[in-house]
């Protein structure tokens, strides 16, 4: 049987920060209320003309070169996006295209915040499967773009940016498990429910959330996958060196490692730099972990992420 394992990480954040001081002067907040609430300082902000597909090409490269592989050994390219360049084709196409890779599938995964999770679980599966041998998986968004500047319970919460893995097949196990869910009778709560329709846009096209509704729902939900991926492996709390979350909000991270019973020091955070940066998010932040030396060889880490949807989920796996 066929295992899959990350080989190579890579992570992209466009040039210009936007600081909460710089908020200040666009709406009425402060530096201090962001930080209390959501533990950010700053965020990137893509810059005009940069498209999703171009965040996901820096990451992809720097994955590529990372797990030493040549852009034509891919077999399968996944993009998680809630901000693709066009309606169709996919962003995992146009990234095909930049990446000079031909003739492999190539689709987008949308799960908004834990996309890249899905994304991740679906070439573990396509791996185990033998179907395919190296994969790229790729979180990149936009989220700045389709926010109402002027509300500040949403506009100062994202980032943009683009995390990507490689992921190949293996004989020793990398990816252990994982572990997906979804309940769409709570999309109300976090949602961008304009459409297009016939040239025009019909409803609001901006993010809108009920934010204390979705803190309590994530932290519950949260912690019930993580507790599925430890008892699927039957593994003791004891046993994670790492968490790597998504970085939405520092509150709910605190909280998931506080039912893990790990330290803040065995936590990966970024969302203090970041912002959300939605399927990017978990990927960035181990590209971070990765890079720094602080996940290293033989170590357990557990990914874990939730988003709009509701979609939520975990991968355990081995470094």
């Amino acid at each position: 049987m066929s295992y899959s394992r990350i080989t190579g990480t890579g992570g992209y954040l466009p040039e210009k920060v936007l600081t909460n001081h710089d908020l200040e002067k666009i709406v009425e907040t402060s530096d201090q209320w962001i930080v209390e609430r959501t533990g950010i300082r700053e965020r990137r902000i893509a810059a005009d003309g940069e498209a999703t597909s171009d965040l996901a090409l820096h990451a992809s490269l720097r994955a590529i070169e990372a797990a030493a592989i040549r852009p034509e050994q891919i077999d399968l390219i996944i993009v998680a996006t809630t901000t693709p360049d066009q309606i169709f084709p996919s962003t995992a196409c146009f990234l095909q295209q930049k990446l000079g890779v031909h003739g492999c599938p190539a689709f987008d995964v949308q799960a908004v915040c834990s996309g890249f999770i899905y994304a991740l679980a679906t070439a573990d599966q396509f791996i185990r499967g033998g179907q395919y041998h190296c994969v790229l998986v790729v979180g990149a968004d936009m989220l700045s773009r389709m926010l109402d500047w002027h509300d500040r319970a949403t506009c100062v919460l994202f980032g943009d940016g683009a995390g990507a893995v490689v992921v190949q097949a293996s004989d020793t196990p990398g990816i252990l498990s994982s572990h997906l869910h979804a309940d769409g009778n709570y999309h109300s709560w976090l949602e961008v429910p304009g459409q297009i329709e016939s040239g025009g846009i019909r409803g609001n096209p901006y993010i809108v959330m009920e934010g204390g509704t979705v803190f309590k729902f994530a932290v519950n939900a949260l912690g019930a996958v993580v507790d599925e991926a430890l008892a699927a492996n039957r593994m003791d709390k004891s046993e994670l060196d790492w968490l790597v979350p998504h970085q939405a909000n520092l509150r709910i991270i605190q909280g998931t490692a506080k039912k893990l019973k790990m330290g803040m020091d065995q936590v990966v955070v970024t969302l203090d730099k970041h912002g959300n940066t939605s399927a990017a998010s978990i990927p960035l932040a181990l590209d971070v972990a990765v890079r720094d030396g602080r996940i290293k060889d033989g170590q357990t880490i557990l990914l874990e992420g939730i988003g709009g949807g509701f979609a939520w989920g975990a991968v355990l796996l081995q470094w």
